[in-house]
């Protein structure tokens, strides 16, 4: 008797673990991209800072910090701040989507699938449709695992960001610098 009144004390917080937010872990995430300069010298570049949540209902949200981009040389970083992200009037990038709450459901532990997703990115004061191939693996009951299974090809001139570039470009002397940007993404989520 004891034993079926534990369980049933039992129930409602299984329901509470299953129906939590997963949140991104900063330090088990990164965001990529790839800079090209002069035609064919590419560098790739992260965000130390992110942050992110799923809900429930299949809400999804990704912050990025642009004052964390880490190039691996500060001026770098602090020109690509102040010049090209603008961050005192554009702190952050954020990503929006609706994930398919069926196909998280279907997920068992150790199963994985690809799947395309639309996102809205806000960047620049512009919002943005993009579609991200995304790989999504359950790890745990309290672990995924997303990833993008195809880069996701950034343009410039979508946010505003074009003339950035060209200024970045005649501090540094370059002939050029792509204004098409792939970036990929892994992410860790956990309850």
């Amino acid at each position: 008797m004891k034993s079926v009144i534990a369980g049933l004390l039992l129930i409602p917080l299984s329901f509470i673990t299953s129906a939590a937010d997963w949140n991104v872990a900063n330090d088990e995430s990164k965001v990529n991209f790839v800079s090209i300069k002069k035609g064919d010298i590419a560098e790739v570049h992260h965000f130390k800072t992110i942050s992110g949540m799923l809900n429930e209902k299949g809400e999804f949200k990704l912050t990025v910090s642009l004052a964390s981009v880490d190039t691996n040389i500060e001026i770098r970083d602090e020109r690509m701040g102040s010049l090209l992200f603008e961050v005192d009037k554009f702190p952050k990038l954020t990503l929006t989507a609706q994930v398919d709450t069926k196909l998280l459901k279907k997920l068992s532990v150790g199963d994985s699938t690809i799947t395309t997703v639309e996102g809205v990115v806000d960047l620049h004061g512009k919002k943005v449709k993009l579609p991200f191939t995304v790989s999504i693996a359950k790890l745990s009951n309290s672990n995924l695992l997303v990833a993008s299974a195809v880069p996701v090809i950034v343009n410039s001139d979508s946010f505003g960001l074009t003339q950035g570039i060209e200024k970045l470009r005649e501090i540094a002397g370059l002939s050029a610098i792509s204004k098409a940007v792939p970036v990929s993404f892994i992410l860790n989520l956990k309850k």
